[in-house]
């Protein structure tokens, strides 16, 4: 048989591909292995045979000589040179090492490529957090139906996952600082590149993985999110208010919306599923928002398996602040010179709407980073299964935290050649993640406070 370069891990019990209730933990035995032949989050701390994925050193442990917080992130791969470029032309050279949507991507624009570079496995965390995923991995279950965890508090609750919804709640539950404020712009692109940018200022609180927090403390609320909007005037000073759970058979996403024409603060239960973006224009759903968010409970997740794939990584040029939109905001697709793809394992998993539930998507396809659980791509499917969304997260390292997250979404809408960008900040300043928050800030009181401002 020919020396497949791809790696796939078949998962022999069909048991394991569907989340049963109650799904038992790993044993002190498994467990023992993180730190060792696995890194601290579950991943292959070996490269691959054929070189061309390193093993895992750490990460990024210090930021580079001459960086100071609040700055836009210095590029520590700057020199790195160009391995080859991916095109529609040879493509087929590459195709087992591409997701289903880049392969659609370079059918469809052929002035879409893709530049890859040498990979550097830069995914890092606090050593408190590898010390919480040991922990919680002897003690982390799903909830009843997979709509929650239990037994998990800090760490990454399923380092081995033994199926999709384990996997797809390690990505919920990831590493991503401990609170932030940030001003970014969602730029809605029109078939021939024009835009209006909407822009935003968010600060988040990640309970979950704060220092000091149990289960008990956390009261069933992972995280917090209040977002404003400051820009284009006629929808200024809206804001929106998330309180997202745990285990959500106990209670859903709590969310609030303030309107300044109205004046008043209501409840926002369709903040959630596939209803649209806030400021999106319909080119994105809300629980695509940070690539997936939100209850599972609609989808039937099946862990595929491994593979190493070309996916966005290590984004930096993408989030300089030596970059204006103008440059970034191309026609039909991100401009591809500056973006950059690198071979990583990732875990692919599906999901399939189950049949009493709805959907726009009717089957979606995540690849996630083995290193992180970051979302790092995502092809989603119509009601008569044809690709029609592409997702992709471009990340970093904010080694300042240390924390491994995306810059830059894009949503590519293949029907309609129309895509959206989410969280540009090139011309912002940089997210601060040196914050914290009181209680207060995050509640309906303090929103109808925050609009009369």
């Amino acid at each position: 048989m020919k020396n497949m370069t791809i790696k796939i891990t078949i998962l022999f019990l069909a048991g394991l591909l569907v989340a049963a209730p109650g799904f038992s933990a790993i044993s002190g035995d498994q467990a023992a292995r993180l730190g060792k032949d696995l890194t601290p989050m579950g991943a292959e701390k070996a490269g691959n045979t054929a070189g061309t994925i390193p093993a895992w050193d750490g990460g990024i442990t210090a930021p580079p000589a001459g960086y100071q917080k609040g700055m836009h992130h210095t590029d520590p791969y700057a020199a790195d040179k160009m391995l080859f470029t991916v095109t529609a032309d040879n493509m087929a050279q590459y195709a087992d090492k591409l997701t289903v949507g880049q392969q659609a991507m370079l059918k469809a624009y052929p002035s879409y490529k893709m530049n890859v570079y040498p990979t550097h496995r830069s995914a890092s965390a606090p050593q408190r957090i590898y010390d919480a995923t040991r922990a919680v991995a002897v003690t982390a279950k799903l909830a009843e139906g997979g709509n929650g965890v239990n037994g998990a508090i800090n760490g990454i609750p399923f380092p081995m996952p033994q199926n999709g919804l384990e996997a797809i709640w390690n990505h919920i539950l990831r590493w991503r600082g401990n609170a932030f404020d940030r001003n970014f712009g969602i730029a809605p692109m029109t078939r021939g590149g024009d835009y209006t940018m909407v822009e935003f200022n968010e600060k988040g609180d990640f309970r979950y993985s704060q220092e000091g927090m149990t289960e008990e403390k956390l009261e069933n609320v992972i995280a917090m999110f209040k977002q404003e909007i400051f820009a284009p005037a006629r929808v200024a000073g809206r804001i929106l208010l998330v309180h997202e759970t745990l285990d959500q058979n106990k209670e859903n996403r709590r969310a609030w919306l303030y309107n300044p024409g109205q004046r008043r603060v209501r409840r926002a239960p369709n903040v959630a599923f596939d209803n649209p973006k806030e400021g999106g224009d319909g080119l994105t759903t809300s629980d695509t928002v940070d690539m997936y968010n939100g209850s599972p409970e609609r989808y039937d997740w099946t862990l595929v398996g491994k593979k190493e794939i070309y996916v966005p990584y290590n984004s930096y040029l993408l989030a300089s602040d030596k970059l204006k939109y103008k440059d970034i905001l191309t026609p039909l697709h991100l401009n591809p010179d500056y973006l950059r793809y690198e071979l990583h394992r990732v875990w692919v998993v599906e999901a399939n709407l189950k049949e009493d539930m709805r959907h726009i998507y009717k089957k979606r396809t995540f690849y996630i980073d083995e290193d992180s659980w970051q979302v790092l791509a995502m092809d989603q499917y119509d009601s008569r299964d044809q690709l029609w969304r592409v997702s992709e997260g471009h990340c970093i390292n904010y080694y300042e935290v240390p924390t491994f997250w995306s810059a830059v979404e894009a949503h590519y809408d293949l029907q309609s050649g129309r895509y959206i960008a989410i969280n540009l900040h090139n011309e912002h300043p940089e997210y601060n993640f040196d914050v914290t928050f009181d209680a207060t800030e995050f509640t309906p009181a303090d929103l109808r406070r925050s609009g009369k401002r």
